[in-house]
């Protein structure tokens, strides 16, 4: 077996095998495995770094499961999924998708032989709604195994003993008041004066960590002949080829420093990382289901992240770990675990599955976590107003088809009713570009110079029509990475929103939906847009602002929307999604025809013409209506007439003609005649 190619002395002296046997769960394998033979549902609980997620599914492979079906592996994030599959076709010195493979949301690197397969959690759902003969082992390095145990009926709990390597645990002396300069002080402290090793800092997001790095190089370059230093942060919207850069050895005599996310907190594992300081911060998207807004929150970390945090100093070595916060504050003013997801987000998506898998009342349904009555209500109405779900809560015509499409439901809206509209090529598009993180690349040194290349891309009413413009000219331009770098985008994002158009044409081709362009009509694609969106609408209020028309909450445009800059705005918009940082912003923005509000959203919305006082309003409807009746009338009359003269003319093609020479035999008939079906009477218009 081939030698690992990380930066620790361990992984670099080991064999893959070596580091396999010496991981905890290997010396507790044949007691682990009893458990589960014995056991539909186990409870498995070790610290990181014992090798729960690439022994388990090799422990159950080697023992002979592989034979009588898959051997699945959910993972919270695609980068787990997919950097674990790797891994563990490495040891098993096989190649990715054969034996080993991973399925993740629009994207399946499987094949027939794959009998180890590594998933995203919410692939996994709709197998076991298939299957309930699976055997389910929960795993994890923090979590409370009691109430797993209690809600699968008291399932046995299995622990694996021992941390990788031992970790120093620090608390902080007293409270911190700057996270981002205590940190700072705190890398250039280990970096000076204590021994080899990697650095990997936690901050909450892509501002604190380039504020992170900056203050670090500054201080840097402050000392007289520092050693050598490599600074690399990683957050979600980096460049895929700048993320890498975190995974490279660093050169001799160098020690490097990694500024992330809560990425590196479970989902990415480096090498050589000796030393771990955490803020103790995270940041979190909260739904607020009154306002119908996601909130991007600074937030206190739990416990659990603080303990799976300081495991990353501990996975090739010994390690220490420097937490920015006191021992008191650990112990009585954060979570013991953090928040379930299913308590802070939008359940749309979720209450779509749950209503197809034919579960009826959602308030009484046994959740282990269950979510705020407020979320699942809200989400209920959200998906009537799509019309996804009839006045009773069933699931319509509609709603069973946004079933069959892995996305939140106001894009499959989209998506079902742009065949009606005749822009489906164009609305797959838009729809794929909205799956994936922002195409848009701003580095914090050339800010100007990428929003000057992003605004070529706008178009002026529409946010969604100006990711149309930008798939449209990377197609033209040969799908070139190269265009995306002269032009301050993302490769991998485009790439990915390539990925994901050709995996929705597949489903809307199964679906029997025709592919029909609009070309360049884009008011057609305006108001198919207002479809899926008529329950986000909001109307001008004053420079930059809107009033949400469901709410009355003011709402700002971002400043990165292309219709910020426009001379005049759009009186009424629909948006993508709310998000609250430092004021309450729409994401991705459309402007709408009000009429096309109230024809399309008529339970919502009416036009009141200016000038019109309810009387007027009255007296012009009840005039309406009485031509309309007359008209109705007049077309009666008109049907009925000609339904007379028809029968009339029927009756005497039937008389003989008089002076008829010819033998004819007459025949009489009996039983029952015909009438000829006369058309039901209807409007006339």
């Amino acid at each position: 077996m081939k030698k690992s190619e990380g930066a620790s002395d361990f992984s670099q002296s080991k064999s893959l095998k070596e580091q396999r046997e010496f991981l905890p769960a290997f010396a507790v394998r044949e007691d682990l495995l009893r458990v589960i033979r014995d056991n539909q549902v186990v409870i498995v609980v070790g610290e990181t770094g014992s090798g729960k997620t690439t022994q388990l599914t090799q422990f159950l492979y080697e023992d002979g499961y592989g034979k009588i079906g898959l051997i699945g592996c959910t993972q919270p994030r695609r980068v787990a999924a997919m950097s674990v599959a790797k891994r563990v076709s490495e040891e098993m010195e096989c190649r990715l998708g054969d034996t080993v493979g991973y399925a993740i949301r629009f994207e399946d690197c499987t094949s027939k032989e794959t009998i180890i397969k590594y998933m995203t959690d919410g692939l996994f759902k709709k197998v076991l709604a298939r299957r309930r003969d699976l055997k389910l082992i929960v795993t994890s390095a923090t979590m409370n195994s009691k109430r797993f145990s209690d809600f699968y009926g008291g399932a046995p709990e299995f622990f694996i003993p021992g941390r990788t390597f031992p970790v120093d645990i620090m608390f902080h002396r007293s409270p911190v008041e700057d996270y981002v300069d205590q940190a700072v002080q705190q890398v250039l402290a280990i970096h000076v004066s204590m021994g080899a090793g990697d650095i990997l800092v936690f901050m909450t997001g892509q501002e604190d960590i380039e504020c992170t790095c900056e203050l670090i190089q500054e201080r840097l370059n402050a000392l007289n002949d520092p050693p050598k230093l490599s600074i690399l942060p990683i957050y979600s919207q980096m460049p895929a080829d700048l993320q890498a850069k975190i995974f490279d050895r660093a050169a001799p005599g160098v020690r490097k420093v990694i500024v992330a996310t809560n990425i590196a907190e479970t989902s990415l594992t480096v090498d050589g990382i000796m030393y771990v300081v955490d803020a103790g911060y995270s940041k979190l998207k909260v739904y607020n289901p009154r306002m119908g807004m996601d909130t991007l929150q600074i937030t206190p970390i739990s416990q659990a992240n603080a303990s799976q945090r300081a495991g990353r100093a501990g996975r090739t070595g010994p390690g220490k770990a420097f937490h920015l916060f006191t021992e008191a504050a650990f112990k009585d003013e954060l979570y013991i675990q953090t928040i379930p997801e299913i308590q802070r987000t939008n359940l749309s998506n979720t209450v779509l599955l749950l209503k197809s898998l034919g579960v009826k009342d959602l308030l009484d349904f046994d959740f282990m976590d269950p979510p705020p009555q407020d979320t699942i209500t809200t989400s209920l109405f959200d998906l009537w107003a799509l019309g996804a779900l009839d006045n009773i809560g069933e699931l319509t015509s509609i709603g069973k088809k946004m079933t069959a499409f892995p996305m939140d439901p106001s894009l499959a809206k989209l998506l079902i009713t742009s065949e009606e509209y005749g822009c489906s090529e164009e609305m797959l598009t838009i729809v794929s570009m909205l799956s994936v993180p922002s195409v848009f690349y701003r580095p914090k040194e050339r800010q100007d110079e990428s929003d000057a290349a992003r605004e070529k891309f706008f178009v002026p009413e529409s946010d969604h029509l100006t990711y149309l413009h930008v798939y449209s000219q990377w197609k033209s331009n040969g799908y070139s990475d190269g265009w995306c770098t002269r032009h301050f985008l993302h490769p991998k994002s485009l790439r990915r929103a390539k990925e994901i158009r050709e995996q929705l044409l597949d489903i809307m081709k199964m679906q029997r939906m025709n592919m029909v362009s609009c070309g360049t009509d884009w008011d057609v694609i305006r108001k198919c847009i207002c479809s899926g969106y008529y329950h986000q609408a909001a109307k001008v209020k004053g420079i930059g602002e809107y009033l949400n028309l469901r709410t009355s909450v003011t709402v700002q445009l971002h400043p990165t929307s292309a219709l910020y800059g426009l001379g005049y705005l759009p009186d009424y918009v629909v948006y993508h999604e709310l998000i609250l940082t430092s004021k309450e912003y729409m994401s991705t923005v459309t402007a709408v025809d009000p009429h096309w509000l109230a024809e399309l959203g008529g339970v919502f919305y009416s036009i009141k013409e200016k000038g019109y006082s309810a009387r007027e309003k009255r007296v012009t409807e009840t005039e309406f209506n009485r031509k309309m009746e007359i008209e109705a009338k007049m077309a009666e009359d008109k049907l009925r007439e000609e339904q007379r003269l028809e029968m009339e003319k029927n009756k005497s093609a039937k008389k003989p003609s008089m002076g008829t020479t010819s033998a004819v035999k007459k025949v009489s008939s009996h039983g029952a005649v015909r009438k000829p079906v006369a058309r039901r009477p209807g409007r006339g218009f």
